[in-house]
């Protein structure tokens, strides 16, 4: 199967599980379920190429221009990682289908589990590194809804929040890394990428990438000082926990620093950066793990210390540390897990995850006490456990690092150190739960789960025991599979017996667990008395009492920094923002001056002069009647608007014209709706409020000039200069060739610049819709919007030509009745000249932004004339799904390309011979200038209606819109 159908599977699935029955447990976890492993099945059958060597490369055409090709990439390293999230994806939903209740909403968090599945699998396997960026993040945004599943609990909300935030944060650092080592290597290709250590190494601009990368790696794998957003996001469901806090998600920072270890390792500051946040989390996580008493909370500050030990081997630039780091990588996923799911069963059945009140469990669930106890013991480094192994590695590591004798003597006691953190709580684990007096006043009666709620238990815990007694011939192949891309190609000589001899790592493993059960025997009941207010030295420097105070800090920066320089008043914005365009525009011509060309001028037409005599006319004149009729502001407002299109046509731009002129009605309408939002003219101005309207109309009279001016001018030099440089010959040579087209302004919208008309739209839509909702709270009632009374639109404070009667406004009814008629039989005729402008835009003036406007200029003018009433009665518009169709239609157009193996959004004209009408060519682009159409009528249709439901609240509340905004 193709790697590229693999990584987009679990996000289709995501996507489908949404749509299944809520609380169907059973389907949806079977449908979870049947994706994941039809993700798994083929990626293990994929072994025997990667374990060869080889790396398995697919390539998609995207934007080759700038570097952009989707690039799934699969070497031994990477099937690795996606053999465990795919795997331990597919056990975690077996065990999640009897661990939620039925109250939970099932096929919500199938769906994001997929979903996360789908975005870890591209960080994992993806060739390019901005690729993976954007996969990165889509880790943080689906973590951030599985933290905070359960809604209506204030720590899920509070540790989703805070997973995001401190997350998404590395994840931006993380992309600035990347830009910058892109810049460097000159490509983004992660082949590249990783042939480039030396390059990038000795280049001045190491340290910021080195900086930038880590800031991503530690943030994402809870490492020091980020390490406090870990505990919090225990909030999450058990399910949740063992996947992502155990296997996935928190492996993801370790993922990037083994990933980029040929490339960024070997100096100075990595080892220092790298292996000194790895020792303090190592330390740090382990002994605040000793003193918690909520199991789930132990578990957390755990993997937080085992996540330091892994990078620390990966910061003691050694061959074989790297290859202890990978083996430690697929242990702790194993043991963890189980350890978490272990957890979950013993919450379900219990109630509680109290280890103060839970004791001698062992007696109602001795087949999960067993299982959990293995575990526990894996995860202390007891021998013949898979844990044991990859700890003797570490240890051994620490003791044969080269480096100054304060590092030499102190790592190997500080490793010691936290093995013997380690058996201590594990111990408590192990022992406090399942052992000592029965079990009293628990919330449930415990007792062992359904037998497939433990399978996924059993299978991993048999899994530490086989790698812990047979590590040669169950891990052996597999570990040097994974490892051999990490450190360059070459494994460096290194030994999975389970017997070495007596050597100083067995003498460290054995201090740690005689250490550990020493302490845990003689302080087991004070662990258990300790008030719950963190652990001792460190408890008071809490990591999330830092960042909320940081958080509150600057919000109330922001906030201050509103109240002084922020107003809710449109004109001091508007004064603000032209005024710091103006300024950023005359610093730069200081910069540049702004000189004029020598190309050659034409001769002022006296009608064009005569044009813009009038157009500055209308403009002065618009400024000056915006204080006694606003009404006649705008008209003179829609003439300079019409001077403007004519000014388009003048120059031969019949496109930008027409569009133009359609934009002009559409604002048009716009602002007749917005009138009656203005704040009220008042008659009586109160003393001394004269004089300052007044300055302040001749100060914004005399910047509007200046800024005007200087447009003027900047323009005038730009258009008298020659641009040897320019982009228009290129258009103009291709639009026919590779575009099919002669109308070159549309062949670069929908061809050339289909990518970024794209994206437009897309911000069109996303305007409309949140605009809707803004307003959509201010929506009238029902009987308000159908009422047999539909008023003419009138400006608020010009005179009204409609007087209701005392039937509710019949006389108006009938006074609208001639001009609804011709209104409406405008429509079939605009309907028929937007799709003339549709079809004929490829090569002449005309196209979908064009004719959308044209179609929703004929549907609220029946608004305007018919009133609501009739045309939602009539027409069921539903503005919203234009938009979704509409961005549907353009974004399968271009994955159509795809599906034919082209670039995203390229474009294909079809020769269609049909009788009678000859040989019709039809361009692919058409499809794509069909989704602009519907997002246009859509977002346009959507801004609207929601004002004129507004304008029609104003009606029944006439002193609320006299408030000023």
């Amino acid at each position: 199967m193709s790697l590229l159908i693999l990584l987009v599977l679990p996000l289709v699935g995501s996507a489908v599980a949404a749509l299944l029955p809520t609380n169907a447990r059973n389907l949806d976890s079977v449908w979870a379920a049947l994706v994941a492993l039809a993700v798994a099945l083929p990626l293990a059958l994929l072994y025997p190429e990667v374990a060869a060597g080889g790396v398995v490369v697919e390539r998609l055409a995207w934007l080759p221009s700038l570097g952009l090709d989707l690039v799934v990439r699969l070497d031994g390293f990477a099937w690795m990682f996606a053999m465990l999230v795919a795997g331990m994806g597919l056990l975690v939903i077996l065990y999640a289908r009897y661990y939620l209740s039925a109250e939970d909403p099932a096929a919500r968090f199938y769906s994001l589990l997929l979903g996360f599945m789908g975005a870890m699998l591209g960080v994992v396997v993806s060739g390019n590194l901005l690729q993976m960026v954007v996969f990165w993040e889509l880790t943080s945004v689906f973590s951030f809804l599985l933290i905070g599943y359960w809604t209506h609990r204030r720590d899920a909300r509070r540790g989703a929040r805070m997973a995001f935030t401190v997350t998404a944060t590395g994840g931006l650092a993380l992309l600035a890394g990347v830009l910058l080592l892109g810049h460097v290597v000159g490509s983004y290709e992660l082949d590249e990428v990783l042939a480039a250590g030396d390059v990038v190494r000795q280049h001045a601009l190491y340290p910021w990438i080195l900086v930038l990368v880590l800031a991503g790696a530690l943030t994402k794998s809870a490492q020091f000082p980020f390490h406090f957003w870990l505990p919090h996001a225990m909030a999450a469901p058990t399910p949740v926990s063992a996947y992502l806090h155990s296997a996935t998600m928190v492996k993801a920072g370790v993922f990037l620093l083994a990933r980029m270890w040929p490339v960024l390792s070997g100096t100075e500051p990595w080892f220092w950066i790298v292996g000194g946040a790895g020792l303090a989390t190592l330390l740090l996580g382990a002994w605040a793990a000793m003193f918690q008493n909520d199991l789930k909370a132990l578990l957390a500050y755990s993997t937080i210390s085992h996540l330091g030990l892994i990078t620390l081997l990966l910061g003691l630039d050694s061959p074989v540390a790297a290859v202890a780091a990978v083996f430690h990588m697929m242990n702790h996923a194993t043991f963890k897990a189980s350890l978490f799911m272990s957890v979950g069963i013993i919450d379900h059945e219990t109630g509680t995850r109290d280890m103060r009140r839970l004791d001698g469990l062992y007696r109602c669930m001795p087949v999960t006490g067993t299982l959990a106890i293995v575990a526990c013991a894996a995860m202390a480094g007891v021998p013949l456990l898979n844990g044991f192994l990859s700890k003797e590695m570490f240890f051994a590591e620490t003791v044969f690092v080269g480096a100054n004798p304060a590092v030499r003597i102190g790592l190997p006691v500080a490793a010691t150190l936290a093995g013997i953190f380690a058996v201590v709580y594990s111990l408590r684990f192990g022992h406090d739960v399942f052992f000592g007096p029965e079990p009293r006043d628990l919330p449930r009666e415990p007792h062992e789960p359904v037998r497939w709620m433990r399978v996924p238990v059993e299978l991993l815990v048999a899994a530490c025991i086989a790698v812990g007694t047979l590590p040669a011939l169950v891990i052996g192949p597999l570990l040097e599979t994974a490892a051999r891309p990490v450190v360059g190609g070459t494994l460096p000589p290194y030994s999975l017996a389970i017997w070495h001899g007596l050597n100083t790592p067995l003498v460290m493993s054995a201090v740690a667990l005689a250490g550990g059960l020493i302490i845990y025997l003689s302080y087991a009941e004070a662990f258990k008395r300790r008030p719950r207010r963190g652990a001792p030295l460190v408890g008071r420097y809490d990591g999330r009492v830092v960042f909320e105070r940081t958080l509150a800090w600057t919000t109330g920066l922001a906030r201050n920094a509103l109240r002084v320089a922020g107003t809710r008043r449109m004109q001091p914005q508007l004064l603000a923002m032209v005024g710091a365009a103006g300024l950023t525009g005359l610093a730069s011509a200081l910069v540049v001056p702004l000189e004029w060309g020598d190309r050659a001028r034409i001769p002022a037409a006296p009608g064009f002069v005569l044009l813009w005599a009038v157009g500055c006319a209308c403009a002065v004149g618009a400024a000056f009647q915006a204080k006694y009729h606003r009404l006649a502001a705008l008209t003179m407002l829609g003439v300079v608007g019409l001077a403007l299109c004519i000014t388009f046509a003048w120059f031969s731009a019949p496109d930008l014209a027409l569009t133009q002129l359609a934009v002009e009605v559409v604002t048009v309408v716009l602002f007749l709706l917005g009138l009656r939002w203005l704040p009220k003219r008042l008659q009586d101005e109160a003393p001394g409020t004269g004089a300052r309207a007044r300055w302040r109309r001749r100060r914004d009279f005399v910047i509007a000039l200046a800024i005007g001016t200087g447009l003027a001018a900047l323009s005038f030099a730009l258009l008298t200069r020659h641009a040897p440089l320019s982009i228009s010959p290129y258009y103009l040579e291709n639009a026919k060739p590779l575009g099919g087209g002669t109308n070159v302004v549309n062949v670069m919208l929908v061809d050339f610049r289909a990518f970024d008309t794209l994206g437009e739209i897309t911000v069109l839509g996303i305007v409309g819709i949140t605009v809707y909702a803004l307003l959509r709270r201010f929506r009238p009632p029902r009987e308000v919007i159908h009422r047999p009374t539909q008023q003419q639109l009138v400006a608020p404070d010009g005179p009204s030509d409609l007087a209701e009667d005392s039937d509710g406004g019949v006389a108006a009814q009938r006074y609208l009745e001639v001009p609804a008629v011709l209104v409406r039989l405008l429509l079939p005729v605009a309907g028929v000249f937007a799709v003339h402008l549709f079809l004929r835009g490829h090569d002449e003036p005309g196209g979908g932004f064009v004719a959308g406007l044209v179609v929703s200029i004929a549907f609220i003018a029946q608004y305007m004339v018919s009133g609501t009433r009739w045309v939602e009665e009539r027409m069921a518009l539903q503005p919203p799904r234009w938009i979704a169709v509409g961005l549907l239609v353009a974004l399968a157009t271009g994955l159509g390309s795809l599906w034919f193996g082209y670039p995203f959004l390229t474009t294909h004209t079809a020769h269609l011979a049909l009788p009678g009408l000859g040989t019709l060519h039809l361009p692919s682009a058409t499809l794509f200038d069909l989704g602009v159409f519907a997002v246009v009528v859509g977002s346009t249709l959507l801004l609207l209606t929601a004002l004129a439901h507004q304008s029609l609240r104003a009606q029944r509340r006439p002193g609320a819109a006299r408030e000023e905004a």
